[in-house]
């Protein structure tokens, strides 16, 4: 396969996955919202710092504001990581590769890009926003779902499953990272009706609050959200997940190309961590340290993809 398409592919899911999890921060963002009184900067500069983009928001916007948080991750071309941007790059990725990719998939995918590019060609009204997040949540469920369905198990299946995984691991990682110092609550506020809802709102931002009752009984403890988060390998967007999934894919392309590259081995050294962990030793030693170094980390399987497979070159 060229490099090219390997990145494309590579990409247009890192881009899908991106739009989903915005989706999520910001519709974690509004249940958020509606049960504080006053404060509502601090929940949206936190959502913001979850995607990556607050330095870059401050470079154009004054104060932090609900609606203007929400129209830079939701639309403006300004941000290439906000929603509309990132469906569109997935989409433009997606045209690139196009011959590597089955009908069902790029029609879901280019359905997805104009009817979303339909739906925020005007800034949207507050009553309008759940109903647009619903949207955004559904169409790229329905790409990834057109892709399973019927796409062979081969290098461009590698490839993109790959791209999701290392994007969705980010994704986690920044958000527990954040919401850790954003959220981690005063003494008097443990155990609090508000503490339970800052607490589950991180669970919310990863579609785990269900999931995650059905293993600790909705007993919101920053321990337990961490271990569920990081080291629990049944959950679909835990660090310990992603990484067995890299793990698998890598595999695959190993026995494909008939060599093993820098990325196999960090990429299994990062999954050898995980499982080797304890919570309560990651808590003690610092969870902001242990997640900046997995953040390094995973951006240096991606870097090491890319220069395995040559995703730059013909």
């Amino acid at each position: 396969m060229l490099g090219r398409t390997a990145n494309g592919l590579f990409w247009m899911f890192r881009y899908i996955e991106r739009a989903e999890n915005t989706a999520r921060l910001i519709d974690a963002g509004l249940r958020m919202s509606l049960t504080r009184m006053h404060g509502h900067e601090e929940e949206w500069e936190s959502v913001l710092r979850s995607s990556g983009v607050f330095s870059a928001y401050c470079e154009t916007n004054p104060e932090v504001t609900a609606a203007d948080a929400v129209n830079y991750l939701l639309r403006d071309r300004s941000n290439p990581s906000s929603i509309l941007c990132a469906i569109e790059a997935a989409r433009n990725n997606g045209r690139m590769v196009r011959t590597a990719l089955t009908r069902e998939a790029w029609e879901a995918t280019n359905e997805c890009y104009l009817d979303i590019k339909s739906q925020l060609a005007r800034k949207p009204s507050n009553a309008d926003l759940p109903a647009i997040i619903d949207n955004i949540k559904q169409r790229t469920g329905l790409i990834r779902g057109a892709f399973h369905g019927t796409m062979l198990r081969n290098e461009p299946y590698n490839f993109s499953r790959i791209g999701t995984f290392i994007e969705r691991a980010d994704n986690t990682s920044r958000i527990l990272d954040v919401k850790y110092y954003v959220l981690l609550p005063a003494a008097f506020q443990v155990g609090s009706s508000l503490d339970n809802v800052q607490w589950e709102s991180i669970l919310r931002s990863v579609s785990a609050h269900r999931s995650y009752g059905w293993v600790y009984d909705d007993d919101y403890k920053p321990a337990n959200i961490a271990d569920f988060l990081i080291l629990n390998g049944r959950m679909p967007r835990s660090l310990a997940y992603c990484y067995d999934k890299i793990n698998v894919n890598l595999s695959y392309l190993e026995r494909e190309y008939g060599k093993r590259d820098a990325c196999h081995e960090t990429a299994k050294a990062t999954l050898g961590m995980l499982r080797e962990r304890e919570i309560q030793a990651i808590m003690d030693t610092g969870l902001h340290e242990f997640l900046q170094g997995f953040i390094s980390q995973n951006s240096r399987v991606a870097a090491e993809i890319s220069e395995a497979y040559r995703f730059y070159q013909d």
